[in-house]
Order: C-alpha cells, then structure tokens, then sequence
C-alpha cells in the first residue's frame, strides 16, 4: 500500500474519529439538560463504540493509527518507518481539525471557533501522561500477544479512561490541538493544548519503556 493511500487512510479515519467525539459532545451536551455526568457517558460510549469501528475498517490499510504519539512509538520500536511519520503526523492534524468542522457543519455551529473551556494544573497534567501511558502500553502489550483484540482493548481502555482521568483522557495530540477548535463540551482551551501535549509525550516515552522490560529480546532477536 502507497504510503499516499496511507496517509490518506489515517486522514479519513481521524476526521471521524474526530466528528464521533465532537458530535456526540454536542448531542450528549444538548440532551442532558444540564447533567454532566450524562453528557460524559453518551460522549465515552460512542467514542469507544467508534475506535471499534474504525479500527478495524482502517487498520489493515494504515494501522489506524489515529495518533502522533501511537506512529511515534511504533517508530521507535522499528514497526513503522521513520520517514513516513511526518506524512502520518500531517495527516492525522489535518483530519483531527477536518473532523471538528464536520461535526460543527453537522450541529449548525460555526464553522471556526476557538474553545474557551480551560483544562490547566498539575492535576490535568498528570492525567494526560497516565492516560497517555494505558493508552500506548495497552497498544503494544495487545498487538504484541493479541494482535485480533487491539480494537476492543483500545476502545475500552479509552471509554474507562474517560472516567478514571481528571482530564478525561486525550490521550493524542492531533485530538487535543483539534478540540482546541470547538467551543463545545469536547474543546480544550488553546492555552492549555501545549501543556497536554508534553504531557502525553511524556506518558508514551514511560510506556514505552516499560514495554522493553515486560518484553525483552528474545534469544533469536539478539543473534
């Protein structure tokens, strides 16, 4: 497979992915009358119930990566090419930022509009390196002994993520610049999108290396 076609592949997959958190978001947000706590269920079932669906329609063309620190960290580990990440990495901010468009068009929002809701402290920092850390950890540690289960064991690891982290799990940097884009219930202020970044590369780099002490070489793998 070109690595065009590729790119274009992870394009598409993150735009969805993108329109999926965005819309559901807005429609949670609208339909809960005020509550939270509803809005934030219906927001991580259908985002969970989407990274199923996309994973398994995207995977076999470009891995469905869907992610700078996921492309990243197969680099890293030799299962991606290196001169390819820039081509994944455009290509998933471009489609992060098209999917928010998508979903606004979709809600009559405007088209353009910057997120006013603040997500700064120590805390949501920290939040974002944890879930980073489950997120990449559970990626590898699946594709490695499971590879048939990564979609169901992504999806549900970000749907409890939702839950379990003060940030609500981004867990990806083309998603969190994106969300800095909609001034709805899913959006990120841009102040605050620097911060989360470093903090999920931060939590990719641990995961990453705590997978090479679950997984050490084998006998075969070092002659």
């Amino acid at each position: 497979m070109s690595l065009s076609r590729r790119a274009i592949a992870e394009a598409v997959a993150t735009a969805l992915l993108l329109a999926v958190v965005v819309g559901s978001g807005i429609m949670g947000e609208r339909l809960a009358a005020g509550n939270a706590a509803i809005a934030l269920l219906a927001n991580s079932i259908a985002t969970g119930c989407g990274l199923v669906a996309l994973i398994v329609t995207f995977g076999p063309v470009s891995g469905a990566h869907m992610n700078p620190v996921v492309t990243l960290g197969m680099a890293i580990r030799g299962e991606h090419a290196w001169r390819e990440v820039p081509a994944y990495w455009f290509a998933q901010v471009a489609g992060a930022i098209a999917g928010v468009w998508i979903a606004h068009a979709m809600f009559g929002l405007p088209i353009l509009e910057y997120s006013t809701k603040a997500r700064s402290g120590v805390a949501q920092m920290f939040s974002e390196s944890v879930a980073t850390f489950g997120l990449v950890l559970v990626i590898v540690q699946a594709a490695r002994h499971r590879p048939d289960t990564v979609p169901w064991t992504v999806a549900c690891y970000i749907t409890a993520a939702y839950w379990f982290t003060a940030s609500t799990s981004f867990a990806n940097p083309a998603v969190t610049i994106a969300r800095s884009l909609t001034d709805s219930f899913a959006g990120i202020a841009p102040a605050n999108v620097v911060g989360f970044c470093v903090a999920q590369f931060v939590g990719a780099g641990a995961a990453l290396l705590l997978a090479q002490v679950l997984n050490p070489p084998t006998r075969e793998s070092t002659g």
